[in-house]
């Protein structure tokens, strides 16, 4: 705070040395990374500051670059009969990802039409150029995805482990060039480790935690530290494509989401609500590792059973950000009951009672259409700051834990293929052909 009233007080002075060369370097950055993404970031706050910022450096609304930039920006604009809102951003990479592995889950063909053609799309949206990850990780070679349509500056972690599977058990007919992509993303997954061996968003030993002391930092938001659940994406992720709990980049994601861990034997979900998604998503991980067995584990798949309703559902509010009583409490939803047969699954198997409670919860709420009901908002922005609405969660998360749920209860033929994917899979991406990353 001291800092910033220096500053104010700087900017009140007559002569201000070293202010036009810090405008000019800000607009040369804003105007870089306006280029190659639908709106800076791709997101409603960086865009919509973005049209202020070009303004105020004397770009009127109809200069081509501002025009462009609000008609961006007024792409996130829904209108319902007397009411206008604007959603913060939109997740077409996210969302076919978790569709397409939900369906591969659920027993449709890998080289089913469908899933060739959002294969194909999908290899399209890799990102073969430049980044901001760069400043940190100078070695790393480009690969990973996007959130969302086009936003190529900022690819993410967690989209990109979700990718990789997804195109795992596809059946593409251009198989080296589906080889290829998946090698640069696994490749650019390796090298966003961070030195405490978790994984970050979007960036890597993005973690000084004093930035957030910056006054501006509203979000508290000003870092990319380790977190729980993408690190089990990226370890969910190695463990499909047959790395071993043997494998350093393994043992090191292992010992942090150890640390990681709550003394009830949770884990916090950062973009997900909140600690079901969290403790889901790294017992889902460690499944794929053999390492469920684990007392921690157990520790895990006892929380979950905590929170359980006796209907079989799971449900936990916003408001587990803000107060530790609330943690697994909330109103039933379909994502996260999903969610937390996922992880009960990846412990506790098919035959537990509890398995088999959360299994015919979601049967029950199933809607003639196929479909399922949720108003409540599972997807986390900030904590403690704003959430996100995933409108297709409620539907892809319970196909996607169902049919874990049949395969291991009745079909063991799909247990099977699923099991020769990976199996193919890990003798054509084996972990020793795998830079990894040094300054451990």
């Amino acid at each position: 705070m001291a800092l910033d009233r220096e500053f104010k007080v700087y900017e009140k002075l007559p002569w201000t040395p070293f202010r036009q060369r810090a405008l000019r370097e800000a607009k040369r950055w804003l105007l870089e990374h306006i280029e190659r993404t639908e709106g800076l970031a791709a997101i409603y706050p960086a865009m919509m500051n973005s049209i202020f910022a070009l303004m105020a450096v004397g770009l009127v609304p109809d200069d081509p670059l501002t025009r462009r930039e609000i008609q961006e920006f007024s792409r996130f604009e829904i209108e319902e009969a007397n009411t206008i809102r604007l959603q913060p951003c939109v997740s077409p990479v996210w969302d076919t990802c978790i569709a397409m592995v939900s369906l591969e889950e659920a027993g449709v063909a890998p080289d089913h039409p469908e899933l060739l053609k959002a294969a194909e799309w999908i290899l399209s949206m890799q990102i073969l150029g430049a980044g901001d990850w760069q400043v940190k990780n100078k070695d790393g070679e480009p690969g990973g995805w996007a959130f969302e349509f086009r936003n190529d500056h900022y690819p993410d972690v967690d989209d990109t482990a979700f990718v990789l599977m997804a195109l795992q058990r596809v059946k593409y007919p251009d198989e080296k060039r589906m080889e290829a992509a998946i090698r640069r993303g696994i490749q650019w997954l390796l090298s966003m480790q961070n030195r405490d061996g978790g994984w970050g968003a979007f960036d890597r030993d993005n973690d000084r935690r004093f930035i957030c002391n910056i006054p501006f930092a509203d979000h508290n938001a000003m870092i990319d530290p380790s977190t729980a659940d993408v690190t089990a994406r990226v370890l969910e992720c190695l463990g499909r494509f047959g790395w071993s709990a043997e494998h350093p980049a393994v043992q090191r994601a292992v010992k942090f989401l150890l640390q990681d861990q709550c003394h009830d034997g949770s884990w916090f979900g950062r973009w997900g609500v909140n600690y079901v998604y969290g403790t889901s998503g790294v017992l889902r991980s460690l499944e794929t590792v053999s390492l469920t067995a684990q007392d921690y584990c157990k520790r895990a798949v006892a929380w979950l059973k905590s929170v359980q309703k006796p209907d079989g559902s799971f449900g936990e509010s916003l408001l587990s950000y803000h107060v530790e009583s609330a943690k697994g409490q909330g109103n039933s939803t379909a994502s996260q009951t999903a969610w937390g047969l996922i992880g009960l699954l990846a412990a506790a198997g098919p035959g537990d009672p509890a398995s088999s409670k959360a299994a015919e919860y979601l049967v029950t709420q199933q809607n003639d259409d196929g479909s399922w009901s949720e108003e409540d908002f599972t997807g986390t922005g900030f904590p403690c700051v704003f959430y996100l609405k995933y409108h297709l969660y409620r539907n892809s998360f319970p196909v996607y834990a169902l049919a874990r749920f049949h395969n291991g209860v009745r079909d063991r033929e799909a247990v099977n293929q699923s099991r020769q994917a990976e199996e193919f899979c890990a003798s054509k991406f084996r972990p020793e052909e795998f830079r990894q990353r040094s300054g451990f």
